[in-house]
């Protein structure tokens, strides 16, 4: 079995990861410093808890372990926060990745799935978005993985480091059996947020914006289930003798904020409170994948292309969650 380090295993993709990789013969480690993961969503009994910016436990997760490849999770990744505190996503994600490759590379492991976003197009000039649309992300947290990928490519002509970056859009949904689930503090992704509005967690869902150039006039993003995600970092790491490069990884399906709130009701069959507002500075009318380089490098499918169904799972969740 490959060894295989999985930094931020305790997050929301990292521990759906995770036990997709286990349930296909791997072993996992995880390494997390918990500051916004949680030990319960480690499924391997492999935990250390390592900080980025602690190169001296970053190494001591390499000398205990023999470790194969890396995918890497472990960034800051709230939006409206790196324009806020820019310090705390460069030194976190950048500067903390360089210490990663330091360490990598001090042991001789040179194989890196890495955990990256659409953000790093900024604003569409067109749709569906492919790997070669422009690059000019719009905050520090898409600038932060856009530099990332940059390294990537200086250390393997340098080094040899084999890379792929996946830059993938809006994760959703939880484990199908319940087992993990999504658990942010604070919660900013918008299918969650609408299940606890219909919970009564919350005192509405804010939709803001009703008058973009969309079919229903609300802003149109591409849902793809975390258990897809988790099954392309897995042929992503068995593609690393191949390939380096990007790759998206969408649905190529846009659905509209009412349309996620209309299946929401479907699924729980409870109404949404919802509160109109006006638009956010920097939403994008539409924002959804090309993914044929995923379906053509990878072997990739989407399993989960119907919302209800990947809202079901997150439901089924938010129902039952242990975390």
């Amino acid at each position: 079995m490959k060894n295989i380090l999985v930094m931020g295993g305790a997050g929301y993709i990292g521990s759906h990861t995770v036990k997709h990789l286990m349930q296909q013969g791997y072993n996992c480690i995880v390494a997390d410093n918990l500051i916004y993961g949680h030990k319960e969503a480690v499924l391997t009994p492999h935990f250390e808890k390592a900080d980025l910016l602690d190169k001296a436990s970053l190494n001591a997760v390499f000398d205990k372990y023999e470790i194969d490849a890396v995918i890497h999770f472990a960034a800051f990744a709230y939006v409206g926060e790196s324009v806020e505190k820019p310090q705390k996503y460069y030194e976190n994600n950048v500067v903390g990745t360089l210490n990663l490759l330091d360490v990598m590379l001090a042991h001789n492991v040179k194989k890196i799935v890495f955990s990256s976003t659409c953000a790093t197009y900024g604003e569409p000039v067109y749709v569906p978005i492919n790997e070669e649309h422009p690059q000019h992300p719009i905050n520090p947290y898409g600038r932060t993985k856009l530099m990332i990928e940059e390294i990537f490519q200086d250390y393997e002509r340098a080094y040899g480091l084999k890379h792929i970056a996946l830059r993938y859009f809006n994760a959703a949904g939880c484990s199908k059996d319940g087992e993990i689930g999504e658990s942010h503090t604070p919660e900013t992704h918008l299918i969650p947020l609408v299940l606890k509005a219909i919970k009564g967690e919350r005192k509405d869902i804010k939709v803001f914006g009703t008058d973009y150039d969309t079919p229903d006039g609300t802003c149109i993003r591409d849902y793809i289930h975390v258990e897809d995600l988790a099954q392309a970092h897995r042929l992503a790491v068995e593609k690393l003798d191949e390939y380096s490069g990007c790759i998206n990884l969408g649905t190529g399906i846009g659905t509209s904020v009412k349309e996620i709130i209309t299946a929401a009701e479907k699924v729980s069959g409870k109404k949404c409170p919802v509160e109109y507002s006006e638009r956010r500075a920097g939403d994008p009318a539409k924002l959804y994948a090309a993914n044929e380089k995923a379906k053509k490098i990878l072997g990739w499918k989407p399993e989960y292309t119907n919302i209800e169904e990947i809202i079901r799972t997150a439901w089924n969740w938010e129902l039952n969650k242990r975390f």
